[in-house]
């Protein structure tokens, strides 16, 4: 089993992270955002990863610091989860409808992390959660757990619709990304490392 686990505490959140790569989409979150905690989930099932999240937050001031640093837990424990790298695909790319919206995730386990977000426009608000962190999640997580991660919505009216497709697509890409390849020997790269 490739699991990953993050012990993370500031003086602004305590964040507690775990992934299982090979898991059955079984979740524990607790985000303290109901929205994003909507979102973690299907991210887990859609990716068929095990994982668990519970943070504690200054919600006080907002769910920034408290979604910024669930992201870079996360990608760390991606990180830690995939250790050498041996075997593994490394590159998936799913395009997910939903309703009037289609998603684009793209990404390559590289060891280069990059962000690139084109989500068009969201409402300030859904529920709960606000809509400019969906970018800070995304580039917590992607510089975190070191890849290269491209995000687009081509069209869509509905922002619940356009952030839900955003983070099923991201299950679907990392699940084909993290999967062992048996023909792969070694390490995915002519480098010889990612």
């Amino acid at each position: 089993m490739r699991i990953g686990k993050i012990n993370r505490a500031t003086n602004e959140t305590r964040v507690d992270v775990e992934i299982n790569l090979d898991g059955a989409g079984k979740t524990e979150i607790s985000s303290g955002v109901g929205f994003f905690n909507h979102m973690l989930t299907l991210f887990a099932a859609h990716g068929q990863f095990d994982l668990k999240v519970i943070c504690a937050g200054d919600f006080e001031v907002d769910a920034h610091h408290s979604i910024e640093d669930i992201g870079i837990s996360l990608g760390a424990a991606l990180k830690a989860a995939l250790g050498d790298k041996r075997g593994i695909t490394r590159y998936g790319t799913f395009f997910l409808p939903m309703d009037e919206t289609l998603a684009l995730v793209s990404l390559d386990i590289s060891g280069r992390p990059f962000l690139v977000c084109e989500v068009g426009e969201l409402a300030p608000m859904i529920g709960d959660f606000d809509t400019e962190l969906v970018e800070e999640f995304l580039r917590a997580f992607a510089f975190n757990a070191g890849i290269t991660l491209h995000v687009k919505i081509f069209y869509g009216k509905n922002s619940h619709h356009k952030v839900e497709a955003i983070f099923k697509a991201l299950g679907h890409a990392l699940k084909t990304a993290v999967t062992i390849d048996e023909k792969i020997k070694g390490v995915p790269s002519t480098k010889g490392t990612l």
